[in-house]
Parts: structure tokens; C-alpha cells; sequence
């Protein structure tokens, strides 16, 4: 059985009895074309099922696609799925679309899809960085393409960036905990790589210093990449010897982990330990969970707004943005330590 094709332009130019050159002015919108041969056009394409390839036609121009890439680190993260909704809402109103695909944090997929999205001439790339080197996507940033980075920097590309006040937000808990009376706070947080968590880890150390506590190393545990590890890791913190009273979960994942643990134990334990999370989630607020809190929605319109600003003006300085973060108190972050 033959494999169906797609009408051809030659097609419709053959059906409609014009040039190849005249169909083509009229199904790329150009002027002086004469109404009855437009509309013969159009009939044609019509008919034939037609459908214009707009991708190729801003290349043949010159130009590059109509499109955006977004190259993510885990896309079943509502984090990176807010970022993204961010990103389309401010591109909606320029003729822009958005397309998005996942790195799974691996350096290699990231690099792989980075590259295909510039080989297809995307108007402008929004990168989650994984890898630790970027230095391939400096040529493409020298030719002019808006490169933004969101959420971590990128080592050997510079580019605009926007990324979370990760050490305010770490500060903004510990000084909570620490006004409900807790100093033996664990910090349970991501993949030892990955540079929010090495921020994170960096406050959480000067602030458990800063309110006089020596040693908070012993309470830092990390590589918990997903809800299950982050659960294993909370119990064995809370069945220490030195166990602590209260939790900062890094990021979402964590704190989702951190929540089936405090369960499992919560029916044998005199009193749960506080705890609170570092990126707000759904139902947190129907589960009392205290959380610091930014709008990752912004993180996207601010990236877009950058790449839009870097395609106008290419030669304008590069920007780093830090989205502001905030404390919202829900009651699990403010449980006293136990007697």
C-alpha cells in the first residue's frame, strides 16, 4: 500500500493553473496579486488539502521560525510546567509559539535538544541548565540567538539569566524555624551537582551559623531526587542518635517525600518535627504545609521578556534577574521542638 504524501505547492500551482512563483506569493500573503488569482490559488489549496509549511517559509526568507524552544531539566515538575506557562503567556501577544522538551536532568539529552531546537532556527532558546559546561551554545549566542537561562546559570555561555533568591528564601525558613524555638534543623535537598541546591545548601550553612549553631553538617543530607529517596532520608534522620526537630525540604519533590515519611511515623511520635518546604505546591495549603513561596510564572514571563528584548536589541548587556521569595506560614513550619 503507497504511502500518502502531502499536496505539494507544485500541486496546487499545476491545479490552479498559475506559476510555482505566483502560488507562492499567494499562500505567503504577498501583495500584488490580482483577486481572481488569489481566490483560484486559495480554491486550489483548498481542494487539494494544502497545508503551508510556515517553519520553511521563515527560513527561505532568512529568518528563523516562529517558535521557541524551551528545553526543561523534568518536565512532570509543576515548577518547570509554571516556568513554562510563564514563558507562553508573554509570547502569546509577539506571534510566538512554544515548544518544550525535557532533559531528564541528563547533560547529554540536554545537549542533544538544544542543538536540534537551534538546527530548526528557533526565534530565541530558554534553557534549565543541566550540564556543567555550555560553551557549544556560545557560537550560536555570538550569531545572534536570545539564549535565556532559568532557574541555574550556565558555565561557558554568557546569557541572560533568572533565577529564584535561593539564599534569601533559605534564610527567610531557617529565621522561622529558629523564632519557634528550633536549632536543630536538617536541610534534605537534591542531586550534589545541581546549583540551586548547592545555594541552598550554602544559606542554610551561614544562616545555622549565624543563629549559633555548630556543626548543621551533620544535618544536610542530599542526592534525595525524588519523593521516595527524600522519605528515606527524613526517617533515618529522625531515627538518629542526634535526631533533628525540625525540616527544610529543599525543593517540591522533597517536601512530597518528606510528608510520607512524617505520616508513617506521625501515629509513634510524641511530637512531629516542623517542617517546611522550599517551592509551593498544590494542595500545600489544604495539607498546612509552611512553605517558601515565589511565582515561577514569573520566572517564564521574565525570561520571555528577555529573549524579546535580546532579538531587538542583540547588542544590549547581559541581564541577571532574581525573582524575589516569600515566607508563608501554614502551621507544619511552626510546630515547637518537642520537650
Amino acid at each position: 500500500m503507497p504511502t500518502p504524501s502531502r499536496p505539494t505547492l507544485a500541486a496546487v500551482a499545476r491545479a490552479a493553473g498559475v506559476s510555482l512563483k505566483t502560488a507562492s506569493r499567494v499562500l505567503n500573503d504577498e501583495p500584488h496579486v490580482a483577486g481572481a488569482t488569489r481566490a483560484k490559488v486559495r480554491a486550489a489549496a483548498l481542494e487539494l488539502g494544502f497545508r503551508r509549511n510556515a517553519a520553511a517559509a521563515d527560513l527561505a526568507r532568512g529568518g528563523a521560525a516562529r517558535l521557541v524552544g524551551f528545553v526543561t531539566a523534568d518536565i512532570a515538575n509543576r515548577f518547570y510546567a509554571s516556568i513554562g506557562s510563564g514563558i507562553e503567556q508573554s509570547l502569546h501577544g509577539d506571534g510566538l509559539q512554544l515548544m518544550s522538551a525535557s532533559s531528564r536532568e541528563d547533560p547529554a539529552r540536554e545537549r542533544d535538544l538544544a542543538e536540534a531546537f537551534v538546527e530548526r532556527r528557533v526565534a530565541a532558546l530558554v534553557l534549565a541548565p543541566t550540564a556543567a559546561d555550555h560553551t557549544y551554545l556560545a557560537p550560536e549566542v555570538a550569531a545572534g540567538l536570545p539564549l535565556v537561562l532559568v532557574d541555574r546559570p550556565a558555565e561557558g555561555v554568557d546569557a541572560d539569566t533568572v533565577v529564584i533568591d535561593n539564599s534569601g528564601g533559605v534564610r527567610q525558613a531557617v529565621d522561622h524555624l529558629a523564632a519557634h524555638g528550633h536549632t536543630r534543623i536538617a536541610l534534605v535537598g537534591d542531586l550534589p551537582r545541581v546549583w540551586t541546591f548547592q545555594e541552598r545548601r550554602r544559606a542554610f550553612l551561614r544562616a545555622m551559623a549565624d543563629h549559633g549553631v555548630d556543626g548543621a553538617e551533620r544535618w544536610v543530607r542530599d542526592g534525595a531526587h525524588d519523593p521516595a529517596t527524600a522519605a528515606r532520608f527524613v526517617t533515618e534522620l529522625l531515627a538518629s542518635p542526634d535526631p533533628p526537630t525540625a525540616v527544610l525540604a529543599a525543593n517540591n519533590l522533597i517536601t512530597r517525600g518528606a510528608l510520607h515519611a512524617l505520616r508513617r511515623i506521625g501515629e509513634r511520635a510524641e511530637a512531629l518535627p516542623a517542617l517546611v518546604g522550599f517551592d509551593d505546591f498544590e494542595l500545600a495549603d489544604l495539607l498546612d504545609v509552611t512553605v517558601v513561596a515565589y511565582d515561577a510564572e514569573e520566572i517564564g514571563r521574565q525570561a520571555a521578556r528577555l529573549a524579546l528584548d535580546r532579538a531587538a536589541t542583540p547588542a544590549r548587556p547581559v541581564q541577571h534577574r532574581v525573582v524575589p521569595t516569600r515566607l508563608v506560614a501554614r502551621g507544619s513550619g511552626e510546630r515547637p521542638p518537642a520537650a
